[in-house]
């Protein structure tokens, strides 16, 4: 399930976005591209800093509505395949668009991507965590194991 808002302005003009309060219900990342894949879209690809402040607007609006705003990140369709080069300083040249895109655009929080196990790649949406070296753990990007439950 999740929230689908249509636009007409951009690439896409579409977006599903799910929200998860429940941490049961919460996915690591092969789930949910292949829960997109199944509803016909794709995990999200940004390709520019207008895209990147439309989806966020769409989740403060989201996270407004539910009972309450509660710590919970969201998979994105950044990730990094194989473990070649995961430790070098190439590491973040090996990220890539899950739907085949080849859009430069990043939006990586401070020190990330730390590489390493961490191979796939999620929106920060931490409101209640206290800010970091990058500030607020907000709508910025984190390479995460990508078991992790998002």
């Amino acid at each position: 399930s999740g929230q689908k808002v249509c636009y007409t302005d951009f690439k896409r003009s579409c977006y599903k976005l799910a929200y998860f309060q429940d941490l049961s219900r919460r996915v690591g990342f092969q789930e949910a591209r292949q829960a997109c894949e199944i509803d016909g879209g794709a995990l999200l690809s940004l390709e520019s800093e207008a895209e990147q402040q439309l989806i966020e607007s769409m989740l403060q609006n989201l996270t407004k509505s539910g009972s309450g705003i509660s710590d919970g990140d969201f998979w994105i369709g950044l990730w990094r395949s194989g473990d070649g080069l995961a430790t070098s300083s190439a590491c973040p040249d090996l990220y890539q668009w899950a739907d085949g895109s080849i859009s430069p655009f990043r939006n990586w929080y401070a020190d990330e991507p730390s590489c390493g196990s961490e191979a796939c790649v999620v929106m920060y949406h931490q409101p209640t965590a206290n800010p970091g070296l990058g500030g607020p753990y907000l709508y910025q990007w984190n390479d995460d194991r990508c078991n992790m439950k998002h």
